[in-house]
């Protein structure tokens, strides 16, 4: 069976997004040098099936993360969105001993593109170097109707 590229690249998105309302756990670190948060748990049906974040190598992937309220509801502005995602990355590089100022990339996908400025108000305030590469991406809809789903890489300064 062959899987055409377009069709894994929208499996990766859907596998991202889910992962967004697990809390981050301390670190499990497997032999292999990577450290795993948010680690997947075999067991239980109901963990997504895959880590919030990986660190390896000294570079830690940050999977897609959404920045829903309580019972996965949408904030009621974008700006207020865009500070529940931003907050959660943040948290997600301080369990890892990094700061936003780490971030080397950031992906930003929201299925509105006039969200690009609310955003941008938002985000700017969490910076104190220069900013990291990024990407906005008009996307289709996003799990549980999000505004946003943002990823990154980060490396420690």
């Amino acid at each position: 069976m062959t899987i055409k590229p377009i069709a894994l690249a929208s499996v990766v998105v859907v596998a991202f997004a889910a992962g967004a309302a697990v809390s981050l756990t301390t670190p499990l670190t497997a032999q292999s040098g990577r450290s795993y948060f948010t680690p997947r748990s075999p067991g239980d049906p109901a963990v997504t099936p895959f880590s919030g974040a990986v660190l390896a190598g000294g570079t830690l992937y940050l999977s897609g993360t959404l920045g829903l309220g309580p019972n996965r509801t949408v904030p009621a502005t974008a700006e207020e969105e865009a500070t529940n995602v931003l907050n959660a990355i943040q948290a997600q590089l301080k369990e890892a001993g990094m700061t936003m100022d780490d971030l080397v990339t950031i992906q930003v996908f929201s299925p509105n593109a006039t969200n690009y400025d609310a955003f941008n108000s938002v985000y700017r305030g969490y910076f104190t170097k220069e900013f990291p590469a990024r990407a906005f991406v008009g996307s289709g809809t996003l799990l549980f109707g999000a505004r946003f789903e943002v990823l990154g890489i980060a490396v420690k300064r």
